[in-house]
């Protein structure tokens, strides 16, 4: 099971940034993970500095962590490759049609994952795949 600690998740999406850059082979997942930094040009900075990896964000702060943004995007983007939760695919698509834009449609599920994650954290329970596909139904205004 994969499971990286939080610099070597960070380092990921570094080194897939640098790869993509300066036009180097990629994997499939750097390729994803390259993409969805380019359509964060907000980020391209932080990524671009050796020491960026190491910087705490703090939601005090109002600082959202661009890495964990991005490791959500990340984790929709599976998500969507295999329909789990079943439904999200469809509600996605739903999304998208309304927006009309792929990127402020991933943007709709992320808040919705968020919300997700952080009440089966609140309430130590499961992530509720159901709940969650709702929220997404919701935003696409099904």
């Amino acid at each position: 099971m994969f499971d990286p600690s939080r610099d070597q998740a960070r380092q990921f999406f570094v080194e897939a940034w640098r790869k993509h850059k300066n036009r180097e082979v990629l994997t499939q997942l750097e390729i994803i993970a390259a993409d969805l930094v380019a359509h964060h040009p907000e980020y391209h900075g932080l990524l671009d500095d050796a020491d960026g990896i190491h910087k705490d964000f703090s939601v005090d702060d109002g600082q959202i962590n661009p890495f964990l943004h991005l490791s959500l995007h990340l984790a929709i983007e599976e998500q969507l490759s295999i329909n789990q939760p079943p439904g999200i695919r469809e509600a996605f698509e739903q999304c998208q049609a309304r927006h009309g834009d792929r990127h402020a449609a991933l943007h709709d599920v992320l808040e919705c994952l968020g919300e997700t994650i952080w009440r089966a954290q609140r309430d130590n329970a499961p992530l509720d795949g159901l709940t969650y596909v709702e929220c997404v139904r919701k935003r696409a205004g099904s």
